[in-house]
This record gives structure tokens, C-alpha cells and sequence, in this order.
């Protein structure tokens, strides 16, 4: 064998060894679920933190390590998409943190592009919650397995069995329990570990901030009926019987096809059952799997390199008014300084500071493989969605640009801050923080403001404020659907005047229609049934937005 060839066969055993090991998720859930608090208690287990801190803390406690921009902490909310990398059990994990309010949907949407699974966080007082719901359609789109998790067990909440059959009867999804609450509320007393066939028993501490410490008791030993009232222990052994009778087996080919759910309850503000879930989702999660692309499913052990961007990120460092991409290793192995080309633009690129991205923190980085992200510095060479490669040309799917429902005028009030408004929107735009649109009428150049949530609307304010000292002002436009046009101006034209609708057009001079509501748009096809309207934007390559 030559030597070319025991360095090839070395290589791609180095890239199947750090598949095999790696793991990547994002947490979906509705707001006020607890997601940044079960965040930051994963990465307490990692030893990423030594130690957590709640979101809505006092001043004098640390504040959330995912929530870094000051609005979020001000607010108790996450606002805007971060990564976090983490050692655990042999394992490199990759959590994607999203945004936790409904306004901000669109980046989680982005942010599952770059997930292998997805933790569905659920509130176990309230069940399925209308943003879990929306971004569950996004998961199963995809077919990515999905993990739940019930929180806040030490709270009142409903019966696990209602909150199992919730599941299959509304997303029609399987579910296997995989641990077993005992009791809830002021009543709960633990969860049995159906794998190692052990109850955990709940301690009432201060273990919130540190690890977790708890009785653990073989299902056979004669103590547990000791340490369990009577009633809290008949009634688990008879819904034990039930799931373990009636419910299915656990099937991880079911699992990775976003079939089946393994179910897990507990409490992240107390820590408790959040190593029992990290254990069992290393062994049933999926790991870093093909992605589809031009050339096909490109495999992650595929020795080229290759990753998409999925998220831009301007001004993460303020003193420094950086503007990082978010890269998805989907192939091979990233190394620092390697040139990859551009697909969109076709030219070669030195990738010469990667960094490793942790909540804010940043530090270089020397070499990632597939299911890791790396940060790029980016002076504007890149747009989300873009591939970079090695070997032959490829670009993987698109992601697309989902339906706004709040439009407004961005104003400028203030002439001599023209160039700061004009190169904060700009960046802004990139980074996918909302889409803008402009009037088809020229003499109106104000830029349009597309959000699907009013806070949008309030965090662009702000952060022209802080990051590009601009202020500005907002002024409502009265539409709350948009439709982009299949066929682009063309087909627009051959369908003459439209009434009850404005004709605006997008960064990429795509035709958009603006409808007041959900019933002028359907007047407009009903009336006009040639006329193709899509909820989604287009998929834009090989060419750059306008400026504004």
C-alpha cells in the first residue's frame, strides 16, 4: 500500500471516529417552558459550568450562559440563536440553542436546518403549547427524532399517562416512556429509570446550582416502600403495569425516523432527572447523519469537507463590531487556514480564524468535524444558506424564508446618520434578524420591516440604537400576510391589476404580495387561479441581495 493511500485510509478512519462520538441537538419549546434553565444544567453536567444560574436571577447572580446580548438578560427571554459545545461521557455535544419567544421562530427554523434531534421541552402543567406545535412541524418536515422532556415535576401538573396519550393523539407521534414519575407537586417523590430498572428518589435542596445528588434504589429492595408513602407507590407500580403492558417497545429505528418519542420527566431548575435524560439521549440520539445536496446525500464520512451556513451573527463582540457565520460541518474534517470555495459566488476562500463559539465566548479553533459548528469571521462574504466546500462543486439545500406577518416602514429621522442606518440594516438583514422589503413604487425608499413577531420589530430598533448609534422610527403598515409570486414578475404582469393587495418586492427583487388578511388572499386565487402564491420564499442562489 502506498503512503498516499495509508494517509487516505488514516484520514477517513479520523473522521468515522469523530462521528461515531458526536452528538447535536436544539431544544424546542414554547416560552417559559425552561429551556435556558435545562440549557445551562446540561452544561453543568458537562463541567462546561461549575456553576447555574436561573434566568430571572437577582443581579447578584450569574446570568444565563446562552442568553449573552443585554436585551435578553433585561428581559428573562432568548432572543437570538447561540451554539454550545460540551464534552460529556465520552461524547462531543453540540447544543443549538434557539430562541425561546415566539417572535423569533424563523432562526429556530434556520437553527433545525443545522440539528441532527431535537429535545421538545414541555411545561408538565400545560402540555403541548401553540410555538412547541409550530416548531414540531418544522422537526417532522425534516424527520428529525425528537426527545421530550417534561419539566417542572415539583410543580403542580397534569397526569403523565394524559400528557403521553396528548402526544399521539395531537402530533400522532409514538411515545416510549423512559423513565417514570412518582408523584408531582408538593408530592413528588422521583422517577423509576426503566433502562437500569432503578428509582431515583427527589431531594428538596439547594441542588439547583450544583449537581444533583439522589437516592438510588434497586426496583426489589424492601426499603422503597419505607421511603414512599403507600398511595404515591400503589398508584406508580399500577401505571408502571399500564405502560410497561400497553405501551410499545422501545424502537430506535422509529426514533431516528422521528417516529417514536422517548419520554423523560423531571425538573431543570432542581436538576433532577437531567443526568438521567443525558445518559439515556446519548445512547438513542442520532448521530451526525447525510445532508442532501446537488451531488446527492453527501455522507458525513465523506473525506472533502463541506458545511452550510445557517445563522450570521453581527456585533456578538461589541468593542470589536465583528460579524461571525454560523457553519454546520456536515463533511470531513474543517481545518485552520484550509481554502474551501464558495458556491454561490464560486470563489476560493482561506478560512484563516475559526472559532470555537460557546454562548459569547469565542476561542480559536484548530480542526471540527461533522455535527460540529464553527464560527467564521465574516466581512460580508457570506449569506445564510451558503455552501463552502472542498472537492467537487456541491450546494446543499436551500433554507428558505418563512411567511412575516408584521410590516412596518423603518424610518430615519436623522439625515446625517444615513451611512450607520444604511450599514446596520444591511447587517441585520444578513443575519437573518428580519427580512426587509421595499415598496414597488421608487419614490419610496424606505426600507419595509417583515417580522413575524412584533419584539422583532423592537430588538432592530434597539440594536441600531447600541450597536450602529442610530435611532429610529417605526411606522405600522396595515398588512399581516405576505405571498411571494411563483413565476416572479412575469407572472405577475400576466395577471393585470390586483385589487385589495400591495405588490412589494423582497432583498432579492422577488415580487411579494400584502394582504390585510388570511381572506384577501384567498379572493385574489379565487379569483385570479393561475396566479401561484407561496408562503415560503424561493431558495436563492448564485446571486446577492440588493443594497439598499
Amino acid at each position: 500500500m502506498t503512503d498516499a493511500a495509508v494517509s487516505t485510509a488514516a484520514t477517513s478512519a479520523d473522521i468515522a471516529a469523530a462521528v461515531e462520538q458526536r452528538r447535536n441537538f436544539a431544544i424546542i419549546s414554547h416560552p417559559d417552558a425552561g429551556k435556558t434553565t435545562l440549557t445551562e444544567k446540561l452544561l453543568l453536567y458537562g463541567g462546561a459550568i461549575q456553576e447555574a444560574g436561573a434566568v430571572k436571577a437577582k443581579r447578584a447572580q450569574r446570568s444565563a450562559t446562552s442568553d449573552w446580548m443585554e436585551l435578553e438578560q433585561q428581559r428573562g427571554i432568548s432572543i437570538t440563536s447561540t451554539v454550545l459545545q460540551f464534552a460529556y461521557g465520552g461524547y462531543t455535544i453540540n447544543l443549538l440553542d434557539t430562541p425561546g419567544h415566539q417572535d423569533f421562530s424563523e432562526d429556530t427554523y434556520r437553527t433545525l436546518a443545522a440539528a441532527d434531534n431535537a429535545v421538545m421541552l414541555e411545561d408538565a402543567a400545560k402540555g403541548l403549547e401553540p410555538q412547541t406545535l409550530k416548531l414540531f412541524e418544522v422537526c417532522r418536515m425534516r424527520s428529525l427524532p425528537i426527545f421530550t422532556f417534561f419539566n417542572k415535576m415539583d410543580r403542580p401538573a397534569r397526569e403523565p399517562l394524559e400528557l403521553l396519550d396528548e402526544i399521539e393523539q395531537r402530533l400522532g407521534l409514538q411515545t416510549y416512556a423512559v423513565n417514570w414519575p412518582i408523584g408531582m407537586g408538593d408530592r413528588f417523590k422521583g422517577v423509576y429509570d426503566r433502562r437500569h430498572q432503578q428509582i431515583h428518589l427527589f431531594e428538596r435542596s439547594i441542588h439547583g446550582k450544583k449537581a444533583a445528588k439522589n437516592t438510588v434504589l434497586d426496583i426489589g429492595d424492601p426499603r422503597i416502600e419505607d421511603l414512599l408513602d403507600q398511595d404515591l407507590y400503589y398508584q406508580f407500580k399500577e401505571e408502571l403495569e399500564v405502560i410497561e403492558e400497553v405501551g410499545p417497545e422501545l424502537d430506535l429505528d422509529a426514533v431516528h425516523a422521528g417516529q417514536q418519542t422517548p419520554v423523560f420527566f423531571g425538573s431543570a431548575m432542581t436538576n433532577f432527572g437531567v443526568q438521567l435524560f443525558l445518559d439515556a439521549f446519548l445512547d438513542y440520539a442520532l448521530k451526525p447523519s447525510a445532508h442532501s445536496s446537488t451531488l446527492g446525500e453527501i455522507s458525513p464520512t465523506n473525506e472533502d469537507f463541506s458545511g452550510f451556513v445557517f445563522k450570521l451573527q453581527a456585533n456578538m463582540d461589541p468593542k470589536h463590531r465583528d460579524r461571525i457565520a454560523f457553519v454546520r460541518v456536515c463533511s470531513g474534517k474543517f481545518e485552520k487556514d484550509m481554502v474551501v470555495s464558495h458556491a454561490r459566488s464560486g470563489k476560493s476562500v482561506r478560512l484563516s480564524h475559526p472559532q470555537k463559539l460557546f454562548g459569547q465566548g469565542r476561542e480559536s479553533l484548530e480542526e471540527a468535524y461533522p455535527g460540529d459548528v464553527i464560527g467564521l469571521n465574516n466581512p460580508g462574504v457570506f449569506a445564510i444558506g451558503d455552501t463552502i466546500y472542498q472537492g467537487k462543486r456541491l450546494e446543499y439545500d436551500g433554507i428558505p424564508c418563512f411567511s412575516p406577518e408584521i410590516f412596518a416602514y423603518l424610518k430615519n429621522p436623522n439625515p446625517s446618520k444615513y451611512k450607520q442606518f444604511q450599514k446596520g440594516v444591511s447587517e441585520l438583514r444578513e443575519e437573518g434578524a428580519v427580512q426587509i422589503m421595499f415598496s414597488a413604487d421608487e419614490s419610496k425608499r424606505d426600507p419595509i420591516l417583515a417580522a413575524v413577531g412584533q419584539l422583532q420589530l423592537e430588538v432592530v430598533q434597539y440594536r441600531l440604537q447600541n450597536e450602529y448609534n442610530v435611532e429610529t422610527r417605526i411606522e405600522p403598515l396595515p398588512y399581516a400576510v405576505a405571498r411571494w409570486v411563483d413565476g416572479g414578475w412575469e407572472a405577475l404582469e400576466k395577471v393585470g391589476r390586483l385589487f385589495n393587495t400591495v405588490t412589494v418586492k423582497d432583498s432579492w427583487d422577488r415580487p411579494v404580495l400584502l394582504f390585510r388578511n388570511e381572506w384577501n388572499c384567498q379572493q385574489i386565487q379565487s379569483d385570479h387561479p393561475e396566479l401561484k402564491l407561496s408562503a415560503i420564499a424561493p431558495v436563492v442562489s448564485g446571486k446577492e441581495p440588493e443594497s439598499l
